[in-house]
């Protein structure tokens, strides 16, 4: 729309000169319809943003469920090593099989060693004869020595006589501590020479299973040489972290559901049986060691598992799906 003003000039006596607005005329284009102006409100809604809508659902109001994962373990595992040097002659355990405390894994060869064992067993057993040979002869002389004193005190004994008596238990005495002194040296190296036999002899340490076999038949090994690695089956235990923002819902006692990949219709039960009472400055979180409860036959120490907490703990603990 436009708007055009046209003035007048008109000159008065005097010289003075004035403006007069004659008229004003207003042209329009082609729509000749006016034009409305936008109202209050309208301008105000179109700058006020529309209110954000959320959710009145009660149930998106709830915290999410904290998950987190970490690895099954043992209370025990070793690395069974070679006692002593020698060659390897015999295997008599592979990986997966389940031995118990004590069970021989393997023989290193010990004709050496066996030999020497009864070379100390035989000299053992000639000087206890020898020391009670002389024992023997030591009560002898001993009774010698008292009737030599009887007859001294009757004047019947010179002290010659009675001195040769003495000097001679005296000499039995010292050969009898000499052939017991023998004798514990030789049952030292009879005792050294057992426990070097029994070296030979690769024993397992505790109830488990083969996890690792690192040694071969014929094979020269040396002291400490790792030849296998056993882990016990039970107790189970699951290690993991929690921030320490979570640490309340993570006490001692609380029940956790365990899950894994591999067997995704698994839900193991556990339980939570120590807190670290310290808190990893450079994490942030705190380590929690959980006991498996009656563990799946599926789960194996040193696999990755899935925790958190059950949602009904009560409900939860000792109750273990298997696929």
């Amino acid at each position: 729309m436009r708007r055009i003003e046209i003035l007048r000039l008109s000159v008065r006596p005097g010289g003075a000169a004035a403006l007069t607005l004659l008229t004003a005329i207003t042209f329009s284009g082609c729509d000749a319809r006016p034009r409305a102006e936008p109202s209050v409100a309208a301008s105000s809604n179109a700058r006020d943003p529309i209110p954000a809508q959320y959710p009145t659902d009660s149930t998106s109001m709830r915290p999410r469920p904290f998950a987190t994962t970490g690895p099954l373990v043992a209370d025990q595992q070793a690395d069974i090593a070679a006692g002593r040097d020698g060659l390897l002659v015999r295997i008599t355990a592979e990986i997966g099989d389940h031995v118990q405390k004590g069970q021989t894994l393997a023989i290193l060869d010990d004709r050496v060693l066996r030999a020497d064992y009864e070379s100390q067993n035989a000299k053992v057993a000639s000087l206890r004869a020898q020391v009670n040979e002389w024992k023997s002869e030591q009560q002898v002389e001993q009774a010698d020595l008292r009737r030599a004193n009887a007859l001294r005190e009757d004047k019947i004994l010179s002290d010659e006589d009675w001195e040769h008596v003495k000097y001679k238990l005296e000499e039995t005495t010292s050969e009898v501590d000499r052939y017991h002194a023998d004798q514990a040296a030789a049952e030292a190296a009879l005792e050294s020479s057992r426990l070097q036999l029994e070296q030979s002899r690769v024993l397992a340490p505790f109830s488990g299973i083969v996890g690792r076999r690192s040694a071969r038949v014929a094979q020269e090994v040396k002291k400490g040489d790792v030849l296998f690695w056993i882990t016990a089956v039970q107790p189970l235990r699951i290690l993991f972290t929690v921030p320490e923002s979570e640490m309340a819902r993570f006490g001692k006692g609380t029940a956790l559901e365990l899950t894994t990949l591999d067997y995704p219709d698994l839900h193991q039960a556990a339980r939570i049986d120590r807190v670290s009472p310290v808190v990893d400055p450079a994490s942030g979180s705190v380590q929690v060691i959980g006991e498996v409860v009656r563990p799946s036959p599926f789960l194996k120490p040193g696999m990755m598992m899935q925790v958190q907490a059950a949602v009904h703990s009560q409900a939860r603990v000792g109750m273990t799906s298997t696929p």
